[in-house]
């Protein structure tokens, strides 16, 4: 079983001042695990903690780079409370891949297509004879 949680705590008033941290629960290696990552803003403190999750049983999402993010809302007349959909594009070496989360939570959608973004690459193949 896999859960996360993101943590927002703005120190001030100014973004230099807002503190993200993000953290992954999982099994790995039959036990589970805790992974802690901090970043800029909600995505990519998931990113950082999915990261370290994962590097111990597969050190090539180390080379894994996140080159797009794009959020798009598809129910404009709900306002904030619209569904939205997330694409992100992922890159190794030359092979580019592009995974969607979908959902009323904007954080939600976020880690659903960065999940699938490691997954669709671990199953790949990509990175693993390295």
């Amino acid at each position: 079983m896999t859960s996360w949680r993101v943590f927002i705590e703005q120190r001030g008033s100014s973004e230099d001042d807002a503190y993200t941290e993000a953290t992954v629960k999982l099994e790995a290696q039959g036990s589970p695990q805790i992974f802690v990552g901090e970043g800029n803003g909600p995505v990519n403190a998931l990113d950082q903690a999915l990261r370290r999750a994962l590097r111990p049983a597969y050190p090539q999402v180390r080379d894994y780079e996140l080159t797009d993010y794009r959020v798009r809302i598809l129910d404009e007349d709900r306002g904030t409370d619209a569904t939205v959909r997330v694409q992100i594009g992922t890159t190794w070496q030359h092979d580019t891949w592009t995974t969607v989360g979908v959902g009323a939570n904007i954080i939600e959608a976020s880690w659903e297509a960065l999940s699938d973004a490691y997954l669709f690459g671990l199953l790949k193949g990509f990175g693993a004879d390295e």
